[in-house]
């Protein structure tokens, strides 16, 4: 089984909810039908306007939705790729590698997960492209990547889950040089927003200021900041 990743942007004049139709109500079945092993889709709606961690930087077209696909090989991937092609979006498409981090119910700020297939997941979902800096090495940086800030970011942050998809290679003409997407699950739109709440700080400033420090040591230490870009969108499972 291989796992495909594609990102959506959508118009910038576009209103996110009309995308968000498209992809559930027409792509999702068709995909499946299809033969999709497994499908789900995070979209930039209107149930996720949170500001970002990270806000796209003016000028740029922001993610609309990002597809995670499994297909038994990827060879077969074109009538898929058809079906998004439809939403007229810019596509872009990468083959990953997925570790699943923590799942729901994995920690203490989620139970496991109890909704169906097609219902729309409790709190935010926030994915993170990667980028890796020309400085690190790909084995340095994923040593970084794995070894340190998972942990660090697990301790010191409320995440309900967290998955780690590395870019093995693009397999769509033009994709940009992503390394690594991230997706990960917040509890509630508080949880991103306030930054006591973010990092951990139960009421501390002292606390709320020692795991920022933690978090940008780590965060700096394999990634350029002004090279990160995040979105805060609705997940949805379509098929487990």
């Amino acid at each position: 089984m291989e796992k495909l990743i594609y990102l959506l942007r959508a118009p910038t004049d576009q209103e996110p909810d009309v995308l968000r139709k498209q992809l559930l109500e027409e792509c999702a079945p068709r995909l499946i039908d299809l033969g999709a092993l497994k499908l789900s889709m995070n979209i930039n709606d209107s149930d996720s306007d949170v500001p970002a961690p990270l806000p796209t930087p003016e000028g740029e077209t922001p993610l609309s939705a990002e597809v995670s696909l499994w297909l038994d090989c990827l060879d077969r991937r074109g009538p898929f790729e058809d079906v998004l092609r439809a939403t007229r979006t810019h596509m872009a498409g990468y083959l990953v590698t997925e570790s699943l981090y923590t799942d729901y119910g994995g920690n203490r700020y989620s139970g496991p997960r109890s909704w169906p297939d097609g219902e729309r997941s409790p709190g935010v979902l926030v994915v993170t492209l990667l980028e890796k800096p020309e400085r690190l090495s790909y084995e340095e940086w994923l040593r970084r990547w794995y070894g340190t800030q998972s942990p660090v970011s697990e301790r010191i942050q409320p995440r309900a889950r967290y998955v780690r998809n590395a870019v093995v290679r693009p397999v769509t003409d033009g994709a940009p040089p992503y390394h690594g997407i991230v997706d990960e699950a917040w509890p509630s739109a508080e949880d991103v927003t306030d930054p006591m709440r973010f990092y951990c700080g139960n009421g501390s400033v002292e606390t709320m200021k020692a795991n920022i420090k933690a978090m940008l040591e780590s965060v700096n230490a394999f990634l350029d900041m002004d090279r990160i870009r995040t979105t805060t969108m609705s997940e949805y499972f379509l098929k487990t």
